[in-house]
């Protein structure tokens, strides 16, 4: 018996009165999506995978260590989109403003200023310099009274009203985990995205041009395919490494000369 087909299927919920709940999708695609939403762990897991990563694209008011919103003197600014000189709030630098620094603090609330920090201070590069042990330095909420005295024995922060929340702890730089954690995981999936978006693109433009001039065409193409593919990977991201400062753009070039020939 043959496979039931997209008009079949169409034509079956159309007589049985089913109403389509998503008319942009075919009757086997909204098929296809029900057999997903049966299996609840895969179904929770894309909706949490999705939440975290809509959390990630707003790391800057989530985790930064600059304020989302200052008012001063009636004057409102915003430094996680432009920098702020330390004369804006009546000071004497023209530097960009440490609106960690208690100076700083002082002179806004002297202005009858305040401050909207983001719910993480840290930035994933900041360092705690007010720490109350040596790095890496345990989640804060973890810290015991034990710990607290030993912060004082040993010239340390003491653990006061000051002392600014690692929620999970630093790492051996004095680096907030958590606000790397958050910067990480945007920035692995968005690499993985761009990634997979180019790769398809010149893969099947690759294969598209070998299928319709055909001949020596295709035939060349397989031939360099067959060369490159055997060009080892790691060794020429060792080198790159070795070489120059890699950062997501190097990275990437490299990987997407590679993966493209897999989807040809």
């Amino acid at each position: 018996m043959d496979a039931p087909t997209d008009t079949t299927i169409t034509e079956a919920v159309a007589a049985q009165g089913i109403p389509r709940l998503r008319p942009w999708l075919s009757a086997l695609q909204r098929r296809r999506w029900e057999t997903f939403k049966a299996n609840r762990r895969g179904f929770w897991s894309l909706w949490i995978f999705l939440a975290l990563f809509s959390i990630s694209l707003l790391a800057e008011f989530i985790a930064n260590d600059k304020p989302i919103l200052v008012e001063y003197k009636g004057q409102f600014y915003m430094p996680i989109f432009k920098a702020h000189p330390e004369t804006a709030f009546g000071g004497i630098f023209e530097t960009e403003a440490d609106y960690r620094d208690p100076a700083v603090k002082a002179m806004i609330a002297d202005g009858g200023g305040w401050v909207l920090w983001p719910p993480i201070r840290f930035s994933y590069n900041t360092q705690n310099k007010t720490p109350p042990m040596a790095f890496p330095v345990k989640p804060t909420w973890l810290l015991t009274d034990e710990d607290c005295k030993l912060a004082v024995e040993r010239g340390f922060h003491p653990c006061d009203a000051d002392l600014e929340w690692n929620w999970l702890g630093t790492d051996d730089q004095g680096r907030d985990v958590i606000a790397r954690v958050i910067y990480g995981f945007r920035i692995s999936v968005l690499f993985g995205l761009v990634l997979t978006l180019f790769s398809s693109l010149i893969g099947v433009g690759a294969g598209a041009i070998q299928g319709y001039f055909g001949g020596w065409t295709d035939l060349l193409f397989q031939r360099f395919i067959e060369i490159w593919t055997s060009v080892p990977q790691l060794y020429l991201l060792i080198i790159v490494a070795a070489v120059i400062e890699p950062n997501f753009w190097i990275l990437l070039g490299i990987l997407l000369a590679f993966s493209w020939v897999a989807l040809v």
